[in-house]
């Protein structure tokens, strides 16, 4: 893509990404704002499963990133001729969902494989696998209100920035690349939520990512007080895992409606899900 050719929004994403990269490298390193070996309300054991309410709550992610991925698998089966015809406005699109549904998957691993020992070298594989869930749902956010073709280029640009991002945190504690990532990342999702959707979009309901997402932070906030007010029944933390993996929901819906635009236009893919 030569810069001329670039569209009034993906000049305005690029100036985006720019800038996050000059905070990431140019601001002020934050350091000592979390040991890694983060103290969680909920530490119950469960038949020898250590941490098993913090564990167990990452069911969710795995559920729905299998759930995606079929779906996904089913529409490239269906795609025959007569098929691509419907599909191929939202080729980049399908790409950033396939992201996204691994990136949940590698979530319930690497949140699992964290809360079942917290340690540093373990926080930093939980946020490898947000990195790649991020990359995902930012490309097709992407795709929806800006571009295809941008949209695909969003998604590794934050696939290869998240995972610098988690390396250059485990190497020197500074926490500043990583959280212009994530936090940069969904204000970046908010912006486009209020953008007017490209003619090819799919339909993503980007503000229920976000009502998901702010959701799940505050009950990551509200760990310790949520598990008294419950009489340690659940915690906080517990919450947000189950909160965060309903942002999957709306990915889902969208990629139904193009299922359903893969039926019209062949009625035979039908047969592929027997």
């Amino acid at each position: 893509m030569h810069l001329p050719n670039l569209s009034r929004r993906e000049r305005g994403l690029l100036s985006v990404f720019l800038l996050f990269l000059l905070v990431a490298v140019f601001a002020p390193a934050l350091t000592g704002v979390e040991a890694g070996a983060s103290v969680f309300a909920d530490v119950r054991t469960w038949h020898q499963l250590p941490n098993a309410m913090d564990v167990l709550s990452n069911l969710p992610f795995l559920a729905i990133g299998l759930w995606g991925l079929r779906l996904l698998h089913w529409l490239d089966r269906s795609n025959d001729p007569a098929a691509a015809v419907a599909q191929e406005p939202h080729a980049s699109s399908l790409d950033c969902a396939w992201i996204f549904f691994a990136g949940l998957i590698a979530c319930a691993a690497g949140s699992t494989f964290y809360h079942l020992q917290p340690d540093v070298l373990r926080l930093a594989a939980d946020r490898a696998g947000m990195a790649i869930a991020f990359a995902g749902l930012i490309g097709f956010a992407v795709c929806e209100k800006v571009s295809q073709r941008a949209g695909w280029l969003a998604a590794w640009a934050t696939l290869a920035s998240g995972l610098l991002a988690v390396a250059v945190w485990h190497e020197t504690g500074n926490v500043t690349p990583w959280a212009v990532v994530q936090f940069g990342g969904m204000a970046l999702v908010l912006t486009l939520a209020l953008a007017k959707p490209m003619p090819d979009a799919v339909g993503l309901k980007l503000g229920w990512i976000i009502a998901f997402y702010a959701l799940a932070k505050l009950f990551e906030l509200a760990d310790f007080a949520i598990y008294e007010a419950t009489r340690h029944l659940v915690s906080g933390h517990t919450l947000k895992h189950l909160a965060a993996s309903l942002a999957g929901l709306p990915v889902l819906v969208a990629l139904q409606a193009v299922g359903k635009d893969t039926l019209r236009h062949n009625p035979g893919a039908a047969a592929l899900t027997a």
